[in-house]
């Protein structure tokens, strides 16, 4: 865009007589308003009968992109403004990157590495500290295309855990999680402490084979209901059946229920989440899961955060949904 701008600059500012104008685009495009800066560098340029035929195409194709880019921005700007503004600076800013799930076009869930994590119980598969990492991104498709002011989401999620204390350094496991959801703000979010909700397809497994492999697919949906600057994000979901055949976890729901929630508290420059699980079998077979994160400055940088993560209980990963897993890491996030 920069690029084919420049071009466009230097063929006009032949034109003296506007330099006038020729600034104020520039100083648009210094801006990020790339919009605003092309039209005026259309009028200026349809003045030059050589060039005309040529830098309408050009302006044509540009303003095309452009517009595709302002329709996504504008989509995910109409869910920022169905929340709630507190009044700290610092705390508005760490909302929105707690919630970036909802709002940014790149980053997705947290983006983390964790070179201590450490397991309570000592188990023969593994050495009891290893480094955790996640990556989450997102990709933005389309926006409005139902007429809700939503927006179509690809989102990916990779979480891995490293032996990487051992002799040869082998990942234990991987889990994969590709999936397609869109964000909707709720009609009535100015009124409501729901604000907005968000339906997805969602695949997760582990690339294994055989007695090791694990997989499953839901459909869930999904809320964000604000209270100043306290969040909570219930999910509930259905498991798509497969064939008896080709299920590798038939009792996954066993240990894993229908539904999470998620809770977040943001402060100043800190950020308090706390995921919960559960079976909802209030009897011995009764499974459940639980992680606190806590997610605050670290020295030097306004990107990265430090990162301290405790989980308790069933499906810590799918290759242990079913075992009882204890763990505390230590680490840094480039996301929140």
């Amino acid at each position: 865009m920069k690029k084919s701008i420049l071009l466009l600059f230097l063929t006009i500012s032949t034109l003296l007589s506007q330099d006038e104008q020729i600034k104020k685009a520039m100083q648009l495009e210094e801006a990020g308003q790339y919009k605003e800066a092309m039209l005026i560098y259309k009028q200026l340029a349809l003045k030059n009968e050589d060039t005309k035929e040529e830098l309408e195409a050009t302006l044509q194709s540009m303003d095309e992109v452009e517009q595709e880019k302002v329709n996504l921005k504008n989509g995910l700007n109409h869910i920022k403004k169905a929340f709630k503004e507190v009044e700290d600076k610092t705390t508005n800013s760490a909302i929105e990157q707690a919630l970036s799930s909802a709002f940014n076009i790149y980053p997705y869930k947290e983006n983390y590495f964790l070179p201590i994590s450490y397991d309570t119980k000592s188990r023969e598969d593994r050495d009891r500290n290893e480094a955790k990492f996640q990556i989450s991104i997102k990709k933005p498709i389309s926006y409005n295309l139902f007429g809700l002011k939503e927006t179509l989401n690809f989102g990916y999620t990779q979480t891995s855990w490293w032996q990487i204390y051992s002799d040869s350094s082998p990942f234990r496991e991987t889990n994969y999680q590709p999936e397609i959801y869109m964000l909707a703000p709720y009609f009535n979010h100015e009124e409501s402490t729901l604000k907005a909700y968000k339906i997805g397809f969602l695949h997760e497994s582990n690339g294994q084979h055989g007695n090791d492999s694990r997989s499953w697919n839901r459909l869930y949906l999904e809320g964000y209901f604000q209270f100043e600057n306290f969040f909570a994000v219930p999910r509930v979901w259905y498991r798509i059946p497969e064939k008896k055949s080709d299920d590798d976890n038939r009792d996954i729901e066993d240990y894993l229920g229908y539904g999470d929630l998620n809770l977040i508290y943001a402060y100043g420059e800190h950020t308090f989440k706390l995921l919960l699980r559960n079976n909802l079998k209030f009897n011995d077979d009764n499974k459940g899961f639980a992680q606190a994160s806590w997610l605050f400055p670290f020295p030097g940088s306004k990107d990265t955060f430090g990162y301290i993560q405790l989980s308790s209980g069933y499906g810590d990963s799918l290759i242990d949904y079913d075992h009882e897993i204890n763990r505390i890491g230590f680490g840094i996030s480039l996301s929140r």
